[in-house]
């Protein structure tokens, strides 16, 4: 579950011109949606405002694991089966999902849907499953069995059993979507906010870039990085409040799909990237891999960063980032 770590801070505009700035706070995808663009009018802002929703909701009637009607269930529904046709953008975004697979060796993977739910984060869960548990939950698990056919645009499941779902990329997606579609109808400048999954463009106002500040989840009341954002996208993602505690080790409710043992050691993670799909991705990827090895891959990546929060609250970056004490 995203936990939203970020705050906007808006600089005061003394001299908005003609300009200013629009929001609104609505629930999509399941989750909280803070859209905000910059316009001359609330007459025009709620206008932009509405055309994101409608996009957004597009997004998810297609990609929606929980519809029956979506093709991401009806793909499911046919795994072991047969393919499935499916449309070009939703064939684009689980190829896109599987070249990030292979980039992160498995530690994402869409297929994460066929996990038994054998891990209660709610406070139920007395005892550590079993190691053959643990083993079995993720037998269906594995990006290498999604079979793709660009020329008649299908997906097949190979194994009877085995699901998709794009929790870990679907809100980054949709910001990137609706941000593409502002920018082309002329909306000169906003911020798609899904949960910690944010995406921006253009300036205030008063033509300063916008800030966002990034708080540790375990002392909320400091911000410990405040950073411009121009034409960019983070994502923050964090497990602070999810997780069960064995042995003296605390388990995150992010799951390592080829394991099936929960991540450790790191309660918030924070990458900076060109959009946010590859940010939401990548964000659920360094939780799986580890501190030391998810600064590593991120620090091999071009034009990508990250903030990392571990479970003694000390924060770590990639080598483009510096801190300075707040």
């Amino acid at each position: 579950m995203k936990q939203l770590f970020l705050i906007l801070l808006f600089l005061s505009a003394s001299n908005i011109h003609s300009q200013e700035r629009f929001k609104k706070t609505i629930k999509l995808m399941g989750s909280r949606f803070d859209i905000s663009v910059v316009a001359k009018n609330q007459q025009e802002g709620d206008k932009y405002i509405n055309i994101a929703i409608d996009e957004i909701t597009r997004i998810e009637k297609l990609i929606s694991s929980w519809d029956s009607n979506s093709q991401t269930s009806e793909i499911s529904r046919n795994a072991g089966i047969k393919p499935v046709k499916v449309d070009k953008e939703l064939f684009n975004l689980i190829e896109r999902s599987l070249a990030i697979s292979k980039l992160t060796d498995g530690a994402f993977d869409i297929s994460y849907a066929s996990m038994d739910r054998i891990w209660k984060f709610d406070g139920s869960m007395k005892v550590m499953p079993s190691k053959e548990k643990i083993e079995n939950s993720v037998s269906k698990v594995g990006f290498k069995n999604i079979i793709l056919d660009k020329e008649s645009s299908t997906v097949f499941l190979k194994l009877k059993g085995m699901k998709i779902g794009f929790g870990g990329i679907a809100k980054g997606y949709a910001a990137d979507k609706a941000k593409k579609l502002l920018q082309n109808i002329g909306v000169v400048a906003g911020i798609i906010n899904a949960s910690g999954d944010m995406n921006t463009w253009g300036k205030q106002p008063d033509g300063e870039d916008w800030k966002v500040g990034i708080t540790n989840p375990l002392n909320k009341n400091k911000v410990f990085a405040l950073l411009p954002i121009s034409n960019s996208a983070v994502v923050t993602s964090g497990n602070y409040e999810k997780f069960v505690e064995f042995d003296g080790v605390r388990y995150s409710h992010i799951i390592n799909p080829k394991t099936g043992y929960p991540s450790s050691g790191i309660v918030s993670v924070s990458i900076f990237s060109p959009k946010a799909e590859l940010a939401d991705a990548l964000a659920t990827s360094v939780f799986v891999m580890g501190l030391d090895v998810g600064v590593d891959f991120i620090n091999q990546l071009k034009g990508i960063e990250c903030i990392i929060v571990d479970d003694t609250g000390k924060t770590h970056t990639s080598t483009g980032i510096k801190l300075k004490n707040n």
